[in-house]
């Protein structure tokens, strides 16, 4: 099996030629760029124009239908645990009978493994969390008692506490 390509050091993300297709749509066409570490990179654009999709894709969610996309030097689908992916806001963060605290100490659970218990570095790196995004607050609140934007906080703090190499904020 031949090793992924190695992106350059302060290459992170790579697209060439990208398109992806849902079914018989074509939702990106021809999308080549490079994102390089420590960037921060906003996508514009108007509804239906194919933002989530490139995330989506960027993320390993989507196959290219013609095109690579490179993360941190192989494919998305070789480095998942290196990238931190927060979805745009749905219904479903409301209907989780969780706190905002467990919410985004859910993201630790890849850092965990099998069995492990919580150590005090992972409560830290919660806490940090939380008090970033202003939400010490409301940790001990249900998401149900959240309003969508306090939500989509805590959503992009479980984003945060994973410590991935890359972050996709989908409308956060």
């Amino acid at each position: 099996m031949t090793p992924p390509p190695r992106n350059p050091p302060d290459e992170t993300v790579r697209v060439d030629d990208l398109s992806v297709a849902h079914g018989s749509r074509v939702a990106l066409t021809d999308v080549s760029f490079t994102l390089r570490a420590g960037e921060s990179t906003s996508l514009i654009g108007p509804n239906g124009s194919g933002k989530s999709t490139l995330l989506n894709a960027i993320a390993g969610l989507h196959r290219p239908a013609r095109g690579t996309v490179t993360v941190l030097g192989g494919r998305p689908d070789e480095v998942r645990a290196r990238i931190a992916y927060v979805l745009q806001a749905t219904t479903t963060g409301a209907h989780l009978p969780v706190t905002a605290r467990e919410a985004v100490a859910m993201g630790r659970y890849a850092h965990l493994g099998a069995l492990r218990r919580f150590t005090a570095e992972d409560r830290r790196l919660v806490d940090e969390a939380l008090a970033r995004l202003d939400l010490l607050p409301l940790a001990k609140r249900h998401l149900n008692e959240l309003s969508g934007g306090q939500r989509q906080r805590v959503f992009v703090a479980q984003g945060l506490v994973q410590h991935a190499d890359v972050l996709l904020l989908d409308e956060p």
